[in-house]
C-alpha cells in the first residue's frame, strides 16, 4: 500500500482512515503515538490490577496479624504501568492516609 496514492487521488480519505485505525498493535505509528502504552492490552492492565490487589490483601493480612511491638510493614508498591510516573520516594502510597483522632473515636463508638 503506497500512502502517496491518497495524495494522487487513488486512495480515498475514508479508506486511509480505516487503514490507520486498524493498524496492528506493534506498528511504528501506534508506538510513536502512545509509546510504551501501545504494548499493553486490556488483559495486561487487568493482570497488573489483580497483582496489586493481591499484594494489598497480603499486606493487610500481615499487618493485622503481626506483633503489636513490631515495626510497621512497608506498603506494597504497585506494578508500574506504561505512561504513569512513579511517586516520589518520600510520598505516601496512593489512597493511604492516617485517620484523625476524631475519625478513630467515631469508628470505635
Amino acid at each position: 500500500m503506497d500512502l502517496l496514492d491518497w495524495h494522487r487521488g487513488r486512495l480515498s480519505s475514508r479508506r486511509l482512515a480505516v487503514l490507520v485505525r486498524h493498524l496492528p498493535r506493534d506498528s511504528a505509528t501506534l508506538r510513536a503515538l502512545h509509546g510504551e502504552a501501545a504494548d499493553w492490552t486490556v488483559t495486561d492492565h487487568l493482570l497488573a490490577a489483580a497483582v496489586d490487589q493481591l499484594a494489598e490483601a497480603n499486606w493487610m493480612f500481615a499487618t493485622v496479624n503481626r506483633d503489636e511491638d513490631a515495626e510497621p510493614l512497608e506498603y506494597p508498591k504497585p506494578v508500574p504501568r506504561p505512561g504513569a510516573r512513579e511517586a516520589e520516594p518520600d510520598s505516601e502510597a496512593p489512597g493511604v492516609r492516617n485517620p484523625s483522632p476524631a475519625e478513630l473515636a467515631q469508628f470505635f463508638t
